[in-house]
């Protein structure tokens, strides 16, 4: 009779159950003294933990980060002008619950894609969704969406993206069509939903770099008035732990 519940919790996708309920037949000693409530509960429990652990996995790689980043992992020490104090709270994620933005810029190197793919990280696995494109990448897409009709789908599903990250934002001048794509997405996502922007040019010369004063304008406020801040400096992260790497190599 168990083996026959055993196979129909599978059958049900009651995975968590069925293998907390394999552990309890392993083990009769710890759970015989318990009630028949205690050990449901168990049971229940276990399915729950096993769903959410799924659905984390599921956002990560719907998320396509481009790089594997912790938010234990990241490097407090190196002097970019990065406060713990402010990480921390951005990490609880209510800039998310209240659907604000974040914009992140500095020098070229600095760890701005590491801090937003570990944000990114910790609000996988509190259950919101992320999506990350180079800018240049999601007009490719856009482009290609409206050669092959998908171009109102894919604006659709862009829209009910908890954080969609935006990386490299200015490194390339904006033509026309895609001015007008990207007001679209900020126009759908503005106070509905969080979008984090990664820039080597300070955020007085996005304006420029739109190349249009008027949706400039009309993008940019949709961006940035709600917007929290992280503003980096120093040399390049990468530049110091190569010559760290080659200093100790010699060594």
């Amino acid at each position: 009779m168990t083996n026959t519940t055993l196979m129909l919790l599978r059958q049900l996708k009651l995975t968590g159950m069925a293998d907390a309920l394999t552990m309890q037949q392993s083990q009769p000693n710890n759970y015989d003294n318990l009630s028949f409530e205690e050990r449901l509960q168990l049971l229940v429990d276990a399915e729950h933990l096993e769903r959410g652990q799924r659905k984390q996995q599921r956002l990560l790689k719907a998320a396509k980060l481009k790089l594997h980043a912790t938010a234990r992992d990241i490097d407090y020490t190196h002097p970019r002008g990065l406060k713990q104090a402010h990480m921390a709270s951005l990490l609880q994620c209510e800039w998310v619950h209240k659907h604000q933005n974040l914009l992140l810029t500095g020098p070229c190197g600095c760890g701005k894609t590491y801090l937003a793919c570990a944000m990114a990280h910790t609000a996988c696995m509190k259950g919101y969704s992320v999506r990350y494109y180079r800018l240049s990448r999601l007009m490719l897409e856009l482009s290609q969406a409206k050669a092959d009709g998908s171009y109102s789908k894919m604006l659709q599903q862009l829209a009910k993206i908890d954080i969609l990250i935006l990386d490299d934002w200015g490194l390339e001048p904006l033509k026309a069509a895609q001015r007008n794509d990207l007001m679209e997405i900020m126009d759908d996502r503005n106070n509905h939903s969080s979008t984090i922007i990664i820039s080597q040019l300070p955020t007085d010369q996005w304006y420029q770099s739109i190349g249009d004063n008027t949706l400039a304008d009309a993008i940019l406020d949709r961006l940035m008035h709600n917007a929290h801040r992280i503003k980096l400096k120093g040399e390049s992260m990468r530049k110091t732990r190569s010559e760290l790497t080659d200093g100790e190599h010699l060594a």
